[in-house]
């Protein structure tokens, strides 16, 4: 259509050019002759005009026509171009001259669109690759972690977090230490230990603000105070750490570590080892405590934290990071940091639905020990902290100066260099 009015627009211009032609060969005729052609041909250009001011008109709507139909056919296309780029996400293909994002919850590779619901919206650029090593199977301590995770906190700073389970070889903190891993879950003797013995690790936050471990027994044993520990069993693993403890508590109370009987039990059910032949194990009660309770079992047990006076409180557990790490990429600790905080602040204000997101990923674990497991601590992952994570250097400071003195290290530890609150938001 839009053809045949522009050739009708030629078609015009054309006879007015034939019309100009004829004038000029009219010139020699009569003027009567020429006068009548001339008005003939005034009537026949005004028509012309006309035929071509509507030709101009009806090409300009069909240009407008047009214009909106190819607008039109853009959206459409735009949303079979957008429900298409979707399929492949889902489907985890990659889609030629866009780079391949990794979705952490999933662990699929997908195009490089934006993730609906982040801050980083119009970001598509590569997310960066981190390495998180637990320190043992997955439980509460854990819960902030899984939920950064899986609500799409890490992404947000753009980060495609793993959190892996120990291995065999190697501990947390060697691992951390050598880069292997970029952060980790550890406890603040074993953090000690490990500074002590050059490996180059620090403390980046306390996951639970205060301890929450004790030593647990059946109440039908009689084990009310210290004092009562003597002439008992206790199963454990045979480390310092644990007679260490065991002896600044009895001591507090004048009693006789010597009339204690150690026994290594290993690892396994502690407290089917209560039921049976041991008198009191270290429990830590925001899981094996909670799960004597839904077992119905009555236990007294000693809160490590009611006895400050002969050993001081520590952080357990603890994230950590090497020294290299914060010196070479100081913003990759502080965006895994963000997040994380984030993670543990929405465990503290929804247990329940932590608790949902850490069964998602550990479906081995009982949901009722979990939920109940989860809401016990959630007041006590910041406790009486300013912010969840904060660390002081007084409980650093004063943890290190007793293991110095019950000689389970042979130097003193700097305790200021051990850990930092830099990277909390």
């Amino acid at each position: 259509m839009k053809h045949s009015l522009i050739d009708g627009i030629s078609e015009s211009r054309g006879a007015a050019e034939s019309r100009g032609a004829a004038e000029s060969r009219g010139a020699g005729e009569s003027r009567g002759v020429a006068e009548a052609r001339r008005a003939a041909e005034s009537r026949r250009a005004a028509e012309s005009r006309g035929a071509s001011a509507r030709a101009t008109r009806a090409a300009e709507a069909v240009a407008a026509v047009e214009a909106k139909a190819r607008r039109m056919m853009t959206a459409r296309a735009a949303k079979v171009a957008a429900v298409v780029l979707g399929i492949l996400l889902l489907a985890g293909l990659a889609v030629p001259g866009l780079p391949v994002l990794r979705l952490p919850v999933f662990g699929l590779p997908a195009p490089g669109l934006p993730v609906l619901g982040l801050s980083s919206l119009a970001k598509t650029e590569q997310l960066t690759p981190v390495k998180v090593l637990l320190d043992w199977a997955p439980n509460t301590n854990h819960t902030g972690i899984y939920v950064a995770l899986d609500n799409g906190y890490y992404a947000e700073e753009g980060l495609d977090v793993e959190i892996l389970e120990p291995a065999a070889a190697g501990t947390t903190e060697a691992v951390v230490g050598s880069g292997k891993a970029d952060f980790g879950i550890s406890f603040q003797e074993a953090v000690t230990y490990a500074r002590l013995s050059g490996v180059p690790i620090k403390s980046i936050a306390a996951v639970i603000q205060h301890n929450t471990s004790g030593f647990a027994s059946m109440a039908s044993r009689g084990i009310e105070t210290p004092t009562d520990f003597e002439g008992k069993r206790y199963g454990g693993w045979e480390s310092p750490m644990e007679s260490a403890i065991i002896g600044a508590l009895m001591r507090s109370v004048g009693a006789d570590v010597g009339k204690v009987q150690f026994v290594n039990i290993g690892i396994g059910d502690l407290l089917t080892f209560l039921q049976r032949d041991m008198d009191f194990v270290w429990i830590f009660y925001g899981w094996d405590g909670i799960e004597a309770e839904l077992r119905g079992l009555d236990l007294n047990v000693l809160m490590f934290s009611d006895y400050t006076h002969a050993v001081p409180d520590w952080y357990t557990p603890v994230i950590i990071t090497s020294e290299g790490m914060i010196e070479k990429d100081p913003d990759k600790v502080a965006r895994f940091m963000r997040a994380t905080s984030k993670g543990y602040q929405s465990a503290i204000a929804d247990p329940d639905g932590a608790a949902a997101i850490l069964l998602k990923y550990a479906p081995e674990l009982k949901p009722e020990l979990v939920q109940a497991s989860q809401r016990w601590l959630a007041p006590r992952y910041q406790d009486d902290a300013a912010r969840w994570g904060e660390q002081k250097f007084e409980v650093w400071d004063e943890f290190a100066d007793w293991m110095y003195r019950e000689g389970l290290v042979d130097s003193r530890l700097d305790a200021a260099a051990a850990f930092t609150n830099e990277f909390l938001p």
